[in-house]
């Protein structure tokens, strides 16, 4: 019997072998808004995809590394960074439950980006592994819908992924899950923003997304406690 991580690595690369490119190919908005003034060096992002952020992350001069669970997706990931032109000390990916992965490195910049899933994802672990890979003074970027987009959640009664249940968030609701020691962490921003999104039928529509940047300080680290 498949465990709850084999499940989801398959449900994930069923989704995205029903497409050619699942998601736009394109940069999140709010993490290029956020990103652009700190300055580059190694990056973290958790739930990459198809590897657009990463992509966007490692043109703009940072060490990117991509996390995901789907073979399909990291695979279409790694693809389009060769295509660009990058190679892997630039764009790296690795196939791996969000949930769960451990490394020994430390990131200057870890993001995660619209990291809510179907099924029984445990969202608080994922962001469990966001917050303990960010370096000594590095940021930690969570990214997360405010409202869905009216397509997610109007799928065919008999389609596979119809029973997903989505939780909105708040920046209120962001900041207790990820339940950051404020001796240890600065919260910068925690705000709600609007953007323009297009459905996949062409249709136009405003979503609001939760955004979530902190600074780890190290204060309680420092202190020797």
């Amino acid at each position: 019997m498949e465990d709850a991580s084999q499940q989801s690595a398959h449900e994930w690369d069923q989704r995205y072998q029903t497409t050619d490119r699942l998601w736009s190919g394109a940069v999140n908005a709010a993490v290029a808004t956020m990103v652009e003034p700190l300055h580059p060096g190694t990056a973290l992002d958790l739930g990459c995809g198809e590897g657009a952020d990463v992509i966007w992350l490692a043109e703009h001069g940072w060490q990117a590394t991509g996390v995901d669970i789907s073979h399909v997706a990291i695979q279409r990931a790694t693809e389009a960074a060769h295509e660009r032109g990058l190679d892997q000390n630039q764009a790296s990916f690795v196939v791996a439950d969000v949930t769960t992965w451990e490394s020994a490195q430390r990131f200057d910049l870890v993001t995660a980006a619209f990291l809510q899933s179907q099924g029984t994802f445990d969202r608080g672990a994922a962001l469990h592994t966001a917050t303990a890979h960010v370096a000594l003074g590095g940021f930690l970027l969570v990214v997360s819908h405010a409202t869905f987009p009216p397509w997610a959640t109007s799928q065919p009664a008999d389609d596979d992924h119809a029973q997903h249940k989505h939780e909105p968030t708040t920046p209120e609701t962001e900041l207790e899950l990820l339940a950051l020691d404020p001796t240890e962490w600065r919260v910068e921003v925690a705000t709600t923003q609007s953007r323009q999104a297009t459905g996949p039928e062409g249709q136009q529509v405003t979503l609001d997304d939760t955004v979530v940047l902190a600074r780890r300080t190290g204060a309680h680290q420092a202190t020797g406690s």
